[in-house]
């Protein structure tokens, strides 16, 4: 034991001293949070005023409702950092920066600790030229000038406060816009070309669309703030869908009928209490409020709620997520930010010439057709090259927040969320600039007006990545832990499968290209082409993934995934679960599901398992006439399959079934066939449209016991 001898003061002063340099040099010690909050009113002074959102330039003459930049400065005696909201469409960087630096000089708050977001309501005076509109020029230098002064108002009204998460699903609010055409009906791109394999509202016409793009995000999530003794003091609510819509004039849109009916609500639950609530837009480039899945099978009702009835509906779910918040003794706070060099998408010398001679015959005029819009954009682009974007990251305790610069898609918060090292996690897009559309990369082939290259769609095709990557790091030092690793959970039927001890099994969980990992253990992975979308909903997620977890699985849209498998040429089982996408009779074969045979060919030993037009399971073996089942399949509808082959015989079961579809007995001998598509034919001829999940492959011909434990699954 190690014996000090000193008076008892100097001691108690050692340690006085001791708690101090721990709390200067550990960043983990807890400190008393204060929170400032302000709402400023930034509607506009003149009238008409340009308003952005529109392909072409437009003009609003009245004010439906007012908007605001609603703020919220928070601070622990060490780190200071503000956050303004603003009812705008989008902010370009050099209005946000010119902000922070206005507010840096009336506050304490560093410019490189301001978070300026937008809300993406339409019906916003133009901030920002993009498309058809300019930037509405008498509006830019007053809210340069309100966003300041919301920020100074928010920290002049600090107070103590605790802080805590909720979060609640809404995903009836909440549904893909952009959707897959069918191959055979392609739109014209602006500069003329058949190259739009997605765009937002074709499933308008369901027999156009295979199916959505990508996944959605129904979270709702906030952060709460009240005072000590549990008065409502703010909400920093976060939601991914784009905007309502429907109004001409001046409005908030959703955003603002948001917050000012949960204001109501907390103020009738607590007396006296006067909250501010902010809504912040998630990641939604691709999301709208309309299920076009649900209006195409006939699930939905034919008559739309009111913009009032969806914010109220919101609100609802909002308000159980309030009253279950949990709230957090640790609320140490940090922020990051880092600066990406971008370059744009410019044109090469034909489009550039081309779009000279559209601009130059135009004159002094704006734009007034969808040609003569991204020929203006693409001098644009050509004059600019490059950009600066920021990625912000904040940590409040256990909670992080994490800022795309415009309209990422809704994978792209859903990434961020799923590896953050935090507990909770929060993803803000509109943040610090207006980049346009960033879709991940595999987005970028299937075209639609969101890839197309201008201001509102120009950066490089990596950007998605690269923000996300960066996010990742910054969320990593500030909370000193790793990210998160994204492994699907194992249900009751995964363990089902796995314990027959497959020689592959392709979870195809995947966020991304180009690996399709093999999650039984013997390094199969398989590999994705281009023209495969990732992390859409599976089938049966409580089976094969538990309670707690979201099957995921990719749509194939004329993209495969191979692998070598040469383990497979004498005997073997195939198991898949499928989803069609193609209208049934839209082509003699809806799709190939898998196949094996020689790259870019098929022959004589080929075998090929897939859905003909009616609907029906179809096997070719070699160069024969496909064998058909009497099945019929719905599309849009999950089924299973699996395909067992030894020797001279194949044999096809459904999911449901008692008897075989499908009976071979003079199956061409495979030698030397080691190459195995998913998602399409060998040859590529009439891949598949839809999704594809869980596929297990085995070294054997399974016995009869043992195919109806691997079909053994509810499938709708």
């Amino acid at each position: 034991m190690i014996k000090i001898h000193a008076p008892f003061h100097q001691i108690c002063n050692w340690l006085a001293l001791a708690w101090l340099m721990l709390g200067v040099f550990d960043r983990s010690v807890s400190a008393d949070v204060r929170v400032g909050v302000a709402k400023v009113d930034i509607s506009p002074q003149q009238l008409p005023v340009l308003v952005n959102g529109s392909m072409r330039s437009r003009t609003a003459d009245q004010i439906t409702t007012r908007i605001h930049a609603r703020a919220l400065v928070i601070e622990d005696g060490r780190e200071r950092i503000g956050l303004v909201v603003v009812d705008s469409c989008m902010l370009p960087r050099t209005l946000c920066d010119e902000a922070k630096q206005l507010a840096a000089s009336q506050t304490s708050l560093r410019p490189d600790r301001i978070m300026i977001s937008a809300t993406h309501t339409h019906t916003a005076p133009s901030s920002q030229g993009g498309l058809g509109t300019d930037a509405d020029p008498i509006y830019v230098p007053f809210i340069r000038h309100k966003l300041a002064e919301a920020l100074a108002a928010a920290e002049a009204d600090l107070q103590p406060c605790r802080i805590g998460w909720g979060s609640g699903m809404a995903p009836e609010f909440t549904a893909l816009r952009r959707w897959v055409r069918r191959p055979d009906r392609l739109a014209d791109d602006p500069f003329g070309n058949p190259t739009v394999r997605a765009s937002m509202h074709a499933a308008r016409n369901p027999d156009d669309v295979v199916g959505p793009s990508g996944p959605e995000d129904p979270e709702l999530a906030l952060i709460a703030f009240q005072t000590p003794d549990g008065q409502p003091l703010a909400v920093l609510a976060n939601f991914s869908m784009h905007y309502f819509g429907g109004e001409q004039a001046i409005s908030a849109d959703y955003f603002g009928l948001f917050c000012d009916q949960l204001e109501q609500r907390l103020k009738q639950e607590s007396p006296g209490a006067n909250p501010l609530v902010i809504m912040s837009h998630g990641c939604s480039g691709d999301i709208w409020r309309r299920d076009y899945m649900r209006s195409a099978t006939g699930a939905a009702e034919d008559n739309e709620p009111s913009i009032n009835e969806y914010a109220l509906g919101l609100v609802a779910v909002a308000a159980e997520a309030y009253r279950s918040a949990q709230y957090q003794s640790d609320s140490q706070l940090d922020m990051s930010q880092s600066e990406l060099s971008m370059r744009y998408r410019v044109p090469d010398q034909q489009r550039l010439t081309w779009a000279q001679q559209v601009v130059d015959d135009m004159g002094d005029r704006l734009p007034e057709s969808q040609p003569e819009i991204y020929a203006r954009e693409q001098i644009f682009l050509h004059e600019r090259q490059t950009t600066d974007i920021v990625t912000q990251a904040i940590r409040i305790g256990d909670i992080a927040i994490a800022t795309t610069p415009n309209e990422t898609y809704a994978l792209t918060g859903l990434k961020l969320k799923q590896q953050s090292p935090a507990r909770h996690t929060m993803v803000i897009e509109l943040a610090n600039g207006g980049d346009g559309y960033i879709p991940p990369p595999e987005q970028h082939p299937l075209g639609g007006y969101n890839t197309w290259a201008a201001r509102s769609a120009g950066l490089e095709v990596t950007a998605e990545p690269r923000i996300v990557a960066t996010a990742l790091d910054m969320l990593e030092h500030l909370f000193a832990r790793p990210r998160r690793a994204v492994r699907p959970d194992t249900g009751r039927f995964a363990e089902q499968i796995q314990a027959l001890a497959p020689l592959a099994y392709w979870r195809l969980h995947e966020f991304s290209p180009p690996t399709a990992l093999d999650a039984s253990g013997h390094q199969r992975h398989g590999q994705y082409e281009p023209g495969v979308l990732f992390f859409l909903e599976g089938p049966d997620s409580e089976s094969f993934c538990g309670t707690e977890s979201v099957n995921r699985c990719p749509h194939f849209a004329g993209g495969r995934m191979k692998c070598l498998l040469p383990e497979l040429s004498g005997e073997g089982t195939v198991v898949l679960s499928f989803w069609n996408g193609m209208p049934l009779k839209a082509r003699s074969i809806a799709g190939w599901m898998c196949s094996r045979d020689h790259p870019y060919r098929t022959g004589r030993q080929g075998l090929h398992l897939g859905l003909d037009g009616s609907g029906r399971l179809a096997l070719q073996c070699g160069l024969n006439d496909p064998m058909l089942g009497s099945e019929l399949i719905e599309r849009w509808h999950w089924a299973r399959v699996a395909l067992v082959f030894q020797g001279r015989r194949a044999t096809v079961f459904l999911a449901g079934k008692d008897e075989p579809e499908i009976e071979v007995d003079d199956l061409p001998q495979a030698a030397n066939l080691a190459t195995w598509f998913f998602g399409g034919r060998s040859d590529g001829q009439d891949n598949w449209e839809g999704r594809l999940d869980e596929i297990a492959v085995f070294d054997r011909a399974l016995k009869a016991d043992e195919i109806r434990q691997v079909l053994e699954v509810r499938t709708d």
